[in-house]
This record gives structure tokens, sequence and C-alpha cells, in this order.
């Protein structure tokens, strides 16, 4: 169970929190599916202070939304096709190799090797393990994790490209800004592609990073119309440190930016605040990090131009993050640092079990268990009314969080 935290006094102001009028996240905000969340042995009056060891595995079992039909079970590959989208009929296919759709599974597929090759050699000696597979409906993915290694605690970079149908509670999950509440009961043609990932680091002096890109694509049910055919895309990056680096928060802003500024100025001044909306942890009063750029249902803009501004995001990454890596991740600490990035993963959990959208979607699709489960830290702790001290590093870090800054 959380046991919810007080606040320390602050003399800075309130801030309100994200309004439900926030544009939704995609489906894979951080994957597709999820098993039962971890069991936090937390007593609800206990001071102890507890570090818990998230479970990697947990008993299999499906989750059940609603009588609506599920998406299948994942089956395990043996090796990487060259693509997961169906045989092209022809140039005019949605299939054909010079669609959006093969185009955004190059771009993601290239983003996810470059990506896992910097933090293997960031890492020094450590391996991503990876896992191909298929689900019968239509597509696949790539899961690649890499635990307990020299930098890296635990690091997951997963692309997936799935179609077929869904029940019209997952299509409401996946974007409840449509208008769609009253779609007709029945499955929903779709198509979804993307890349998810999250870096937790071990020294507590180097920030966690997450990064999704995605695509996706509806289409109305020919037996029962109500959900329009569109498409749109939705990603960002964010960064989650427990140590607050003026430089390195500045640096990786100035990197979101000039990805940003390259297709439109408006771009990171309106990512940025929707990031910090975004990941706003409400019964908490404060965001999860120190942001970045969010969007999701974009396609007020050409079709063509949008494909290149998420390649562009996805390119930003590694310049945004390994630098800050190098900087950190052999700094000295102490057990008093390393309780307190725990504490700074709590809020990670939380976040990403209580009000994550990805998450939402997954419970009412039942796709790839694992995958969702890549976003959690190996381990996070909470600790009974813990408030840092005023003026410390702790309190510097959390007044950020509650009062979001424009860094640059």
């Amino acid at each position: 169970m959380t046991i919810p935290l007080r606040l320390p006094a602050m003399r800075t102001p309130s801030v309100t929190a994200a309004t439900s009028s926030s544009p939704t996240v995609f489906p894979f905000a951080h994957s597709f599916s999820v098993r039962s969340p971890p069991n936090f042995s937390l007593h609800p009056f206990s001071t102890t202070r507890t570090t818990t060891k998230l479970p990697q595995t947990t008993s299999s079992f499906q989750i059940h939304a609603s009588s609506s039909p599920m998406i299948e079970k994942e089956i395990p590959q043996f090796e990487k096709p060259s693509t997961f989208l169906r045989e092209s009929e022809g140039d005019s296919s949605p299939n054909s190799s010079t669609s959006v759709r093969a185009r955004f599974e190059k771009m993601i597929r290239e983003a996810q090797d470059t990506v896992c090759s910097a933090i293997e050699a960031a890492d020094g000696g450590a391996k991503f393990k990876e896992d191909v597979w298929s689900r019968p409906g239509g597509g696949g993915g790539i899961s690649r994790v890499l635990q307990d290694g020299s930098v890296w605690e635990k690091a997951g970079v997963n692309v997936s490209v799935v179609y077929g149908t869904m029940p019209p509670d997952a299509y409401r999950a996946a974007k409840p800004s449509s208008g769609n509440a009253d779609l007709k009961p029945g499955p929903v043609p779709f198509f979804a592609a993307g890349i998810s990932s999250v870096l937790h680091p071990k020294n507590p002096f180097a920030p966690t990073l997450h990064f999704n890109y995605r695509y996706f694509e509806t289409d109305a049910p020919k037996d029962a119309p109500g959900a329009p055919k569109q498409w749109w895309f939705g990603g960002g990056t964010d960064l989650t440190p427990a140590y607050l680096f003026e430089e390195d928060v500045k640096h990786f802003h100035l990197v979101q930016k000039d990805a940003c500024d390259k297709f439109n100025g408006d771009f990171y001044p309106q990512f940025k605040k929707w990031c910090d909306d975004y990941f706003y942890i409400k019964h908490r009063g404060e965001r999860r990090g120190l942001g970045g750029i969010f969007f999701d249902d974009l396609n007020a803009y050409d079709q063509e131009m949008l494909l290149s501004f998420a390649t562009e995001c996805a390119k930003s990454v590694i310049p945004a993050y390994i630098p800050i890596i190098e900087r950190r991740k052999d700094m000295p600490f102490t057990d008093r640092h390393k309780a307190w990035q725990q504490l700074r993963r709590g809020r990670y959990v939380e976040f990403n079990l209580v009000y994550d959208r990805g998450t939402t979607f997954g419970l009412k699709t039942g796709g790839r268990i694992e995958s969702i489960l890549v976003s959690l830290p190996l381990t996070a702790r909470w600790e009974y009314d813990h408030q840092p001290e005023e003026g410390t590093e702790e309190w510097e870090l959390l007044d950020a969080c509650i009062n979001p800054r424009d860094w640059i």
C-alpha cells in the first residue's frame, strides 16, 4: 500500500493541479499492459524505514476490465523480422515501404539500436537482454532490458508495432479527449507503433530518463460506426533527478528546445508546459521530475512534418542525456543520498501505477505484461511522514518539483 507523505512547509506559492482537460497520453507512454501492481509490504502505522524490492516477475494472469475482447497474448519469437507489418499490397497500401507506418517503424527500430548502444557504452560492461514477440492479431515488438550493470540499475528500451481491433473501452482510454463517450459497442480497428524507454541509474546524482514516441491510427468499425478514422502522433522526453544540478537541467531542456525550434518556435513552450502538467502527482501536489517535453493527439500539422519532428526528438535523446550521465555516474555519495533517491523512485512508481494513461490502456487491452513493468525501478522506498529539512539539497529538488521553473 502507499503511505501518504506530508509535504514540508514551503515559503513558495502553491501550484494548481493539471486539469482533466489535459490531452491524453498515448497507449505506449510506458508500454502496453500491466500485471498486478507490486505488493509494497508497509504497515500503515509503522515508522520503520523500508526499502522494497519491486518484483521483476509476477504470477501470470489476464486482467479483464470488462467483457470486451482483449488483445491477444504475445508469442515469443526467436528471430527479429525485418518488419512487423503485413506484406504490402502495393504502394497505396498503408503497409507499403513508403507509408507513414513503415517509416515510423524504421525510425523507432533505429532509435532503439542507437540508444541501447549508447547505454551499453556508458555502462562499460553490461549488455541488454532482448525478447522478440508477436501477437496473433497482428504485429509484435522487441523488448530490451539491462539490469544490475555498473552504471544502470535498470534500463529498458522497447519498440512495438501492433494492429488489429480493440474494445471501445480501450479506445476511450487511448483517446478520451476525442469526444467518443457515445462510441457504440464493437471492436475498433487500430494501428499503433511506438518506442518507450525508462533508464534508472544507480548513482543518486545521476537522473532517471523517460522517453517515448508513438504513432496511432484508428478506423470506424464497419458494422458500428462511431470511432472516426484518424491518426495522431504523441511522445516526449523528461528528466527525473533525485538531486538538482541546474547545469544538467538547463542542458537537457536546451536540447529539447533546439529539436522543437527546427519545426515550430511555439512547440517547446507549449510542450514543456504540457509535460509539467501531465507528470503531476495529484495526491502529492508535486511533479514526478523536472520536466522536458510532452505532446499527444498531435495531428493539426502536416503528417510528414510531424513524422520528421518525432524523428528529430528521438535523435535528441542521446545528446540530451548521456553527457549528464558521464558527469554524474562516478560521483561519490552517502547512504543519505541513496535513501533520498529511493524515496523519489517511490514517487515514480506512484505516478506510473496510479495516473499514467498508458497503464490504463494496458489494463484494458491485456497486452505484453513485462513491457509495462520495465518502467519501474528495481528498488523504491517509502517512509512514513518524511519531510526534508528546508534549505537542504533534498528540499531544493522537492521545491522544484512543486513549483516548475523555466530552465532556459
